[in-house]
């Protein structure tokens, strides 16, 4: 007996049932939308426009706490460069090192299985552990890495790293570049590897490609999905570098490490200006959505999907 056969009455009741059904099961979903997402981004929305400092209540000064961002927040212009410094070196290495690692598990070798599991472990590795890890790595006095220069290359005066303000930067990108070429980009890329037809290579075969032309031809057209996504997913995530820097320098040294989310986290818990932060977060939000817009845009040129019709 079908559905349709019930009176009237009855299948409006059942939908009426379903719907409530419905609703209770996302109701956890809405909820933690409700309270964790959108409630503290409208509170710090109507907080930017306040002098809040937690104790007294918050005072409305309208956009004086933008004006001065912009006019009189020094670190405001360093810590932005800062960020989409570090973003524009570590996304372009780290996709390169992740498609390459990619590649070569790719390959169906012997141990394979046992390959994934080591390149992945440094992502697996919480990041206070290994921001404390690499601070003994890279010390100037005791570290391996210096011990290494100096007995293996004999450099005479090896890098001060986390301690000296022209190499912390870069120590901070070599820290990061090891997690991240194992990490999620690297299993992206080996799914989207694995789903390539085999029929397009075996043509390219047939036209006498070589596996240098295979890769340009084939492989790499058919990953731009791929890498538009982890591309996309490594400019947030750089940009939001903070833990790293926190723990292993402190935005030092003299504010060689001073990323704009150590920024926005210093005016909000060290100076208590909850204000102030809030406008800066919303400033950085602002320059997230322009900057991933534009990203959306621009793959619309170099991007393919199979499943398209030109």
């Amino acid at each position: 007996m079908s559905v349709q056969s019930f009176p009237l009455r009855f299948r409006l009741r059942m939908r009426h049932r379903e719907a409530i059904a419905g609703y209770l099961l996302l109701m956890p979903w809405l909820l933690g939308i409700i309270f964790f997402i959108a409630g503290p981004m409208l509170t710090s929305a109507y907080l930017s426009f306040t002098k809040y400092d937690i104790v007294r209540t918050p005072e409305w000064i309208g956009l004086k706490n933008f004006v001065d961002i912009f006019t009189r927040d020094r670190l405001f212009w360093r810590s932005m460069g800062l960020t989409f410094q570090y973003a524009l070196i570590l996304v372009p290495f780290s996709l390169i090192g992740s498609l390459l690692a990619a590649l070569a598990l790719n390959q169906g070798l012997k141990g394979t299985a046992l390959y994934r599991t080591f390149f992945f472990l440094p992502h697996l590795t919480p990041i206070v552990a290994a921001a404390v890890l690499w601070a003994w790595l890279f010390n100037p006095d005791v570290g391996p890495i210096n011990h290494m220069l100096r007995s293996w290359f004999a450099v005479e005066n090896p890098p001060g790293w986390f301690r000296d303000p022209r190499w912390a930067f870069w120590g901070l990108i070599i820290m990061a570049m090891w997690g991240a070429i194992g990490g999620n980009s690297m299993v992206i890329f080996l799914a989207g590897l694995q789903g390539v037809p085999q029929e397009l290579y075996e043509a390219a075969s047939i036209d006498g490609a070589g596996t240098i032309s295979k890769f340009w031809n084939v492989t790499l057209p058919m990953l731009t999905p791929t890498i538009f996504f982890n591309m996309v997913l490594g400019i947030i995530g750089a940009l939001k570098v903070f833990a790293a820097a926190f723990v292993a320098t402190e935005g030092g040294p003299a504010y060689a490490t001073w990323f704009y989310a150590l920024h926005i986290y210093t005016r909000a818990f060290r100076f208590f200006e909850m204000g102030y932060a809030s406008a800066l977060a919303w400033i950085f939000f602002f320059v997230m959505f322009v900057f991933t817009y534009v990203q959306f845009q621009a793959s619309k040129r170099w991007v393919f999907y199979a499943g398209e019709n030109d």
